[in-house]
């Protein structure tokens, strides 16, 4: 098993990690500094990809060497690099089918032989100066610092990417220990958790996407093994949230896409209701530092998505309706001028806080807090309650929470009848509330049942959101100020109103199918 961590660094400052305090405290032998260039193979149309598996033939210094590696392994996220390795030395630079034969990957291999065989689509070519680590639990790891590029064709053209990256990979004990290492290198070094790995880039220039950026990443179900302890269930949970969090890092700092923020937003959102979980059962001093960052950095990106709403899904269909309207039609344009000044100053602000040290500090205190025994509870933290739930098993945690969950809405849904604003807006929150947790913990339990009930549960939560994002656009048009804007203002009101009563029976309808929802958990 390959565990890794993975850092982007400054080529400027490739260096300074092997200089850094905590790098010589746990220096454990001399640096290596050697050439490595790989191949990488695949069919033509990337089947060993589209199965989360790679293959290479590489080069170091004169040896070659053959890697095929499996897809992702339950511990992956939140920066941190988990597969299945196999690896032999290679006589010459080939590939050999018998070897590949011998692992889990042999129908796969086979298959690909039958599409036309594999062949080279893509290779890496970098320095890597390593350095061996020993921590004082008895862990050891290996640093490394690679410089170099990927280089893939494509039309006839060799599109490139280069390569500045640490890794910190595991060679026994905690996982813990990468995150703690880094944690110190951030401190004094502008790095930043990396979410691809270079065959994943090398397959993104093949297919002509955008190198580091990619897509915006939408949140996915953790793989969390059946028999899962709460412990393990809840860290899985933990890293998938920091991985969504982390991949939509780069699009944000350099594309103009809402999405981004949008599902950056949602990352930060899950993660926080996870960690209300993880502080119910292991309430580490460590981790209220981390709810205290991720508070701050949902606060921006919220501010951020609320004016992205505001400027592309509610002014456009309000001007269209008052374009003819003198009396209104001249306002709604300074509202709009001075709605986009705010939605600038907004995605600034979303970016500075993405940029900084802070946000990486984030990511990789999630990451230590995941990977730590018991969450980095300590004897003064821990008590036996705590103890117990942690090693309970994650389906009757799930089912616990979820039926006093389902329970909380059912008690707070006669609000949406006769209830205020502020009423509503306390069902939506325990509708979503419930939903992220029925989301984490559905993989658990039968399928169907649990996409049925989720399925209702989403029509709640969506048209409450839809009704939310209306009392929203009042806020937001109010903050836009200027007497010029007032009747403008007003239109925003009255339109706002209208959409708002539009929406009343579509509220009760879909409250009526979740509550003929069956709980898939029971």
């Amino acid at each position: 098993m390959e565990i890794e961590l993975k850092l982007a660094v400054d080529p400027k400052d490739a260096s300074a990690p092997l200089r850094h305090p905590a790098v010589k405290a746990a220096r454990g032998g001399r640096t290596r500094t050697t050439r490595v260039d790989s191949s990488y193979y695949d069919t033509d149309d990337c089947l060993l990809a589209g199965a989360d598996v790679s293959l290479r033939v590489r080069r170091i210094g004169k040896t070659w060497v053959q890697t095929i590696k499996g897809p992702a392994e339950s511990v992956t996220g939140g920066g941190l690099f988990a597969r299945s390795e196999f690896e032999w030395p290679l006589r010459r630079p080939m590939l050999d089918y018998g070897l590949l034969a011998t692992t889990p990957f042999g129908k796969l291999i086979a298959k690909a032989k039958n599409r036309g065989g594999l062949a080279r689509r893509f290779s890496t070519h970098f320095e890597r100066r390593t350095v061996p680590l020993g921590f004082p639990d008895g862990s050891s790891a290996e640093l490394c610092v690679d410089l170099g590029e990927i280089r893939a064709v494509r039309d006839g053209l060799t599109r490139r990417a280069s390569i500045a990256e640490i890794e910190i990979e595991l060679d026994k004990g905690n996982a813990s220990n990468l995150f703690g290492l880094a944690q110190r290198l951030a401190e004094d070094l502008p790095v930043a958790v990396l979410t691809r790995s270079k065959a994943e880039r090398g397959y993104a220039l093949l297919a002509g996407e955008r190198d580091v950026i990619g897509e915006p990443v939408r949140a996915n179900g953790a793989s969390i093994a059946a028999n899962a302890t709460t412990e393990e269930a809840l860290a899985a949970l933990v890293r998938g949230c920091l991985h969504q969090i982390a991949a939509n890092a780069p699009g944000l700092l350099a594309d103009n896409d809402v999405e981004w923020v949008h599902q950056m937003r949602i990352g930060t959102r899950r993660l926080r209701s996870c960690l209300r979980l993880v502080a119910k059962c292991a309430p580490s001093g460590e981790l209220r530092g981390l709810v205290a960052d991720v508070k701050w950095l949902a606060a921006i990106l919220g501010t951020a998505r609320d004016w992205d709403v505001f400027v592309r899904d509610t002014l456009p269909p309000l001007a269209a309706w008052f374009k003819r309207d003198p009396a209104t039609a001249p306002g709604l344009k300074r509202l709009r001028a001075r709605a986009e000044a705010r939605r600038r100053v907004a995605r600034t602000a979303a970016r500075e806080a993405v940029a900084s040290a802070r946000f990486q500090k984030t990511l990789l205190a999630g990451g230590y807090l995941a990977a730590a025994p018991r969450f980095g509870t300590t004897q003064a933290d821990d008590d036996a309650h705590s103890g117990a739930l942690l090693s309970s098993r994650a389906t009757e945690f799930a089912a616990s929470l979820l039926d006093r969950r389902h329970r909380k809405l059912e008690r707070s849904a006669s609000a949406l009848e006769s209830g205020s604003a502020e009423e509503r807006h306390a069902v939506r929150i325990a509708a979503k509330r419930l939903r992220y947790i029925a989301e984490f913990f559905a993989p658990l339990f039968p399928r169907k049942r649990a996409k049925a009930y989720l399925k209702a549960l989403t029509g709640v939560q969506d048209v409450l959101g839809r009704l939310n994002d209306a009392t929203t656009a009042l806020r937001v048009a109010s903050e836009t100020g200027g007497t010029q804007a007032d009747a403008a203002t007003g239109a925003v009101r009255g339109w706002v109103a209208a959409q708002a009563a539009g929406l009343e029976p579509e509220i009760t309808s879909t409250w009526h199918r979740f509550a003929r929802a069956k709980r898939f958990w029971a």
